[in-house]
């Protein structure tokens, strides 16, 4: 097998682990997916964030990196801004400030891949990508995001470092932690001396049995035998942030993006 058939295997991956926590946003009589608005004025308009920072507070913003529910802007150890995934203003509104003005895509469902909601997506400098939700998925996340490079320029010019948790990076060899990881937190595409693998890094978001959040982000990576299956994984998945590798390199990092989800759309 190819890298580049390993690396489509990995984008379809992306794609339909993207869509898996998208796939549940549907209203009470099987309405279809909430889309993003076309005009998102609530995300892009003016008005304050719920996340308030200064610009001077902005400029000293060296490192973003992508927690399971957060998108944590730092300057060296210290934290700036903590962004929850289940708000979508603040986490574009910073962005836009943090980085200029990204691209603007609107797709319709299944564009972005299986299960994928319509939606608009943001992507600055082809390094960070954010799709919005007009209704917060069942795990309650309002947007996802997709890490692709391990640097942006920001809206001044300077180099923001972009990485997951303890520090991950697109480029980075992440073999060590592939060999540590249970069989739960991690699969692998391809076969032969090659291969691509989805990794998870930090798991999140935990439906309860009826749907809802747990307070414990931990409960269902940590889900007993009974609910799990062969392989060890929680039915609906361990999920949180993930990484994908083109063999042991990190090629895109997500959030949300489940690993072993095996419900359907």
């Amino acid at each position: 097998m190819t890298p580049r058939t390993l690396l489509a295997l990995g984008a379809a991956a992306l794609a339909f682990a993207a869509g898996t926590v998208g796939s549940d946003i549907a209203a009470p009589g099987g309405a279809a997916p909430a889309a993003a608005a076309e005009d998102r004025g609530d995300v892009t308009s003016t008005a304050q964030p719920l996340v308030r920072v200064t610009d001077r507070e902005l400029r000293r913003v060296d490192t973003v990196e992508l927690d399971a529910e957060t998108l944590v802007l730092r300057r060296g150890d210290a934290t700036v801004a903590d962004l929850p995934m289940r708000d979508a203003r603040s986490t574009v509104s910073l962005l836009n400030r943090l980085l200029g003005t990204p691209s603007r895509t609107q797709t319709a469902v299944g564009d972005g891949g299986a299960c994928f909601p319509a939606g608009t997506t943001y992507t600055w400098g082809g390094a960070v990508r954010v799709a919005a939700l007009d209704t917060p998925s069942s795990v309650g996340n309002a947007v996802e995001v997709r890490v692709l490079r391990d640097s942006v320029r920001s809206r001044a010019g300077d180099r923001i470092e972009l990485t997951g948790p303890d520090g991950v990076q697109v480029g980075d060899d992440v073999s060590d932690q592939l060999d540590a990881a249970p069989r739960s937190d991690k699969v692998s595409f391809g076969s032969g001396d090659t291969q691509a693998w989805q990794l998870l890094l930090e798991p999140g978001w935990a439906p309860d049995d009826d749907g809802t959040t747990t307070d414990d982000p931990r409960a269902e990576h940590d889900a007993d035998s009974s609910q799990t299956d062969e392989n060890g994984a929680a039915e609906q998945g361990a999920n949180g942030v993930s990484a994908l590798t083109n063999d042991t390199e990190v090629t895109v990092i997500g959030s949300p993006m489940p690993v072993h989800a095996r419900r359907s759309c």
